[in-house]
């Protein structure tokens, strides 16, 4: 089969690998129909994350038709129309029992193979899936297999980021980072009942999106600390969503929060250290949850409420682009020519 590969530093092949076969009783085989290149994508293509074995099949965002199925699978057949989240989910662990299905201690993250062990990604044409009866999720009639898609990561990402900041009505509410995430973000901060927020971002494309959702769109160079104190009569802000992962976000985020306030962190940070100390945290009564999302377990919260989405999320795509050209979309993608915000891949 035809797939994107991992091999080296910025450097992604298009080329023919073995395809996936069944291993275990409870894989299936997907056919892939659409996948998508990720923010965290890039923390392997740039070399933030070290490890990965040269030639790993990229991606973990997929929707697709079971063409093959183990013998232990009960709940899934060939034909059906599937999405999954981003890493596998055993369903019977302690952690899969209490929803936090990210830290599945069974579970594997799509694409990510180191020393010969691991799981092949999802930017290919086909990819075993174990655990396939408590990892994959059908796909509803009625629903855009698109919309699905971003329901096994990055919407369930932002719907759990917004989650963390514990909305209540009335209260400012600050979105950094305006990338898919972000704008995510602000779409469930909004269906979790926020009335005011202040996205924050450096490329005014992307600002431009978050003030069509709805939020008060705020230039990283227009002095964001200074107009939220204002907004807010020196208090702070209720909580800030952070979805970039970086130090300066970081740091960025506990100016803005007011006193015993939230810091919901969602985006892939690799640094060695907070960019504040223990006594700030103190000094500010401050709650901080960061962490990987649970998307399985959103998912479930996630497909109905997308039969009647209130926004659209068709905008999130910028790039619709054969795998064959997935070696240039990850240029795109990085250097975000041509506005890219999130670049969906067919095989």
């Amino acid at each position: 089969m035809k797939a994107l590969t991992f091999r080296g530093i910025k450097t992604i092949a298009y080329e023919t690998v073995s395809d996936p076969r069944i291993k275990n009783p409870g894989d299936v085989i997907v056919k892939v129909e659409q996948t998508a290149i990720c923010g965290s994508d890039l923390h392997v293509y740039h070399g933030r994350e070290s490890g990965l074995d040269e030639g790993t099949v990229m991606g973990h965002e997929f929707t697709g038709e079971i063409v093959d199925v183990g013998k232990a699978v009960k709940n899934l057949s060939k034909g059906d129309q599937v999405v999954s989240p981003f890493s596998t989910n055993c369903g019977q662990c302690y952690f899969c029992d209490i929803g936090l299905t990210a830290r599945c201690t069974n579970g594997q993250l799509f694409g990510w193979v180191e020393g010969g062990m691991g799981l092949h990604g999802a930017q290919a044409e086909l990819v075993r899936v174990p655990y396939a009866d408590s990892t994959m999720v059908q796909i509803p009639e009625g629903i855009d297999s698109k919309h699905a898609l971003l329901a096994g990561d990055t919407l369930s990402t932002g719907y759990f980021c917004a989650e963390n900041a514990e909305i209540r009505p009335g209260g400012l509410y600050v979105v950094i980072g305006c990338g898919p995430v972000g704008l995510l973000t602000i779409m469930a901060a909004f269906e979790q009942g926020a009335q005011h927020i202040v996205a924050i971002d450096n490329v005014y494309d992307r600002l431009e999106m978050a003030n069509q959702l709805g939020a008060v769109a705020w230039h990283l160079n227009e002095n964001p600390i200074l107009y939220i104190l204002e907004k807010t009569h020196g208090i702070g802000a209720e909580a800030v969503m952070e979805a970039v992962g970086s130090p300066g976000a970081q740091d960025l985020a506990i100016k803005l929060v007011r006193p015993g306030g939230i810091i919901s962190t969602v985006g892939v940070h690799t640094s060695h250290d907070f960019s504040f100390s223990p006594s700030d945290a103190y000094n500010l009564n401050l709650t901080f949850k960061i962490g990987r999302c649970p998307a399985r377990y959103y998912m479930d919260i996630l497909m109905p409420k997308l039969m009647d989405w209130r926004w659209d999320l068709d905008k999130i795509f910028s790039h619709e682009l054969s795998l064959k050209e997935g070696p240039r979309a990850y240029e795109i993608f990085d250097r975000k020519e041509d506005s890219a915000l999130k670049i969906l891949l067919k095989p």
